[in-house]
């Protein structure tokens, strides 16, 4: 059985929103390997439409590149309501009505895990339903201000940590699970 893993760059002030913008100056071999080893266990990816449409127009045209040989071969599972066909090889739609338990049967019949990153609202919503099975973070020494937050206007949640690591850049890897 699959679980699905959720990843983020996040700033000390919890926003996810455009890492593009922020991240990059504490990237460095050290975090590489972090994702690397996240990527090793890796079976599928879940995503939502927004971070679907931007890495279906950029990854097949890099197949070249390690991370996206990666992608293009990995199944892919889009959320979302609006697209009514895929053209990024190896991608199923997964309607709203319904995802819960599609998702759920996913994970039932994938072995690794099934990563997710880049939308908070898709985070938010499987830890409602119970689907989240772990989030990884890897938090920067910055403080960005403005953008979406991974966790605005939600219930009350408790994780339990189950990693942690420091890294020379200062930046923190932390990994949780529903408590």
């Amino acid at each position: 059985m699959g679980k699905i893993v959720s990843n983020f760059f996040i700033s000390l002030d919890g926003v996810v929103e455009a890492p593009d913008q922020w991240h990059f100056e504490w990237f460095d071999d050290e975090m590489g390997g972090i994702i690397g080893e996240g990527f090793a266990t890796t079976s599928a990816m879940l995503m939502g439409r927004r971070l679907y449409s931007e890495w279906s127009e950029y990854w097949p045209a890099h197949a070249e590149d390690d991370f996206g040989k990666i992608l293009n071969e990995l199944p892919k599972y889009v959320v979302t309501d609006s697209l009514s066909e895929a053209t990024w090889q190896n991608t199923t739609l997964v309607p709203g009505q319904g995802a819960a338990e599609r998702l759920r049967q996913v994970k039932a019949d994938t072995d690794g895990d099934i990563s997710m990153s880049g939308c908070a609202t898709t985070v938010r919503w499987l830890l409602r339903e119970g689907l989240l099975d772990e989030l990884r973070l890897l938090i920067h020494p910055v403080a960005v201000g403005k953008g979406q937050r991974l966790f605005e206007d939600t219930e009350l949640t408790k994780l339990r940590l189950v990693d942690e690591r420091t890294l020379g850049s200062g930046v923190l890897y932390v990994a949780y699970a529903p408590a």
